[in-house]
């Protein structure tokens, strides 16, 4: 559950930190069972504006006329128009290529940089997607048909009864990324226990994906911004930590912004989640709806990794 308070959140980004403030009204994310309600923006308890949400599209529609439309101009490279109608979506325009600069350079040691955008004028943003509880077949499905790109922050003992569902995406370009062993409020335990979340789940993702987590997000993103995290994430190997400036519901985002608007370098937030907490719809269905509230704004999805250079 997110409070009415105004939090300041200090943003890191290539070394340099700003200082964003935002205010907004109480909301309540939704629950599961893992109590994973991320908030948005830095710190603890960051709120994020409602939003009212736009109408679902019902399971089954036809293809829309833009999407009939698209298919007749081509689809974006990575997705046939068929594969987008489907899933009956239009097809979003394609990523411009990844910049060879990379606009978040990350350091081997010291303290590490906290983000929740990306400095870019690429009309681009990128998506999130925490905890693993969900673990849908149609939504493997539906991203190797897609080819959409996403970031996939697990929590070791959620997705530790099945590692393998997460492994197909991870074939398709996806990267895994640390959220702790079993997603505490980190602000409220000691230095000891945040380091066995962080480093713990470090070991055991680095084990079956093959490849250690580059970045870290805490749970509801507590914690962020202060030092005694900072150095237990230094401690156990991630090179950053990352936030995010709106979050996916059912069929619509939390903006951050007042204008409740995506802007270039957004990073977007959802979570592996199935009907029983998204009030009967599946995660594909919000996960359609998202690339759909995205596509309105004249947004690409690319991928947040390529944008992040990792230490030399």
């Amino acid at each position: 559950m997110l409070d009415g308070n105004r939090e300041r959140a200090a943003v890191i980004r290539n070394g340099r930190s700003r200082t964003r403030t935002y205010a907004a009204g109480a909301v309540a994310l939704l629950a599961f069972a893992t109590g994973c309600g991320d908030n948005g923006g830095g710190g603890s308890a960051a709120p994020a504006a409602a939003t009212t949400p736009a109408a679902p599209r019902p399971s089954g529609a036809a293809p829309t006329a833009a999407a009939t439309t698209a298919a007749a101009a081509g689809a974006p490279a990575g997705a046939g128009a068929a594969a987008w109608a489907k899933w009956n979506l239009t097809p979003l325009a394609p990523a411009p290529a990844a910049p060879a600069d990379k606009p978040i350079k990350l350091e081997r040691t010291g303290p590490v940089p906290v983000f929740s955008d990306v400095r870019t004028s690429d009309k681009v943003v990128f998506i999130t997607i925490d905890d693993g509880a969900e673990k849908d077949p149609k939504f493997v499905e539906m991203l190797t048909d897609l080819k959409v790109p996403i970031s996939m922050f697990l929590t070791r003992d959620i997705v530790k009864n099945d590692y393998g569902y997460f492994k197909p995406l991870q074939a398709l370009g996806n990267h895994v990324q640390n959220h702790t062993v079993d997603h505490p409020v980190m602000s409220k335990i000691p230095a000891e226990k945040q380091k066995s979340e962080i480093c713990d789940a470090q070991s055991a993702l680095t084990q079956q994906y093959g490849a250690a987590p580059l970045l870290f997000r805490p749970p509801f993103g507590d914690g962020a911004n202060t030092p005694t995290l900072n150095t237990s994430v230094q401690q156990c190997g991630p090179r950053a930590m990352v936030l995010w400036r709106e979050s996916m519901q059912i069929h619509d985002m939390q903006y951050q912004a007042a204008d409740k608007q995506l802007k270039p370098g957004d990073i977007i937030l959802a979570h592996f989640r199935g009907p029983k907490e998204l009030k009967g719809a599946t995660m594909t269905q919000m996960f359609g709806d998202l690339l759909a509230r995205i596509q309105e704004q004249g947004f690409s999805v690319a991928r947040l990794e390529d944008y992040i250079q990792p230490p030399a």
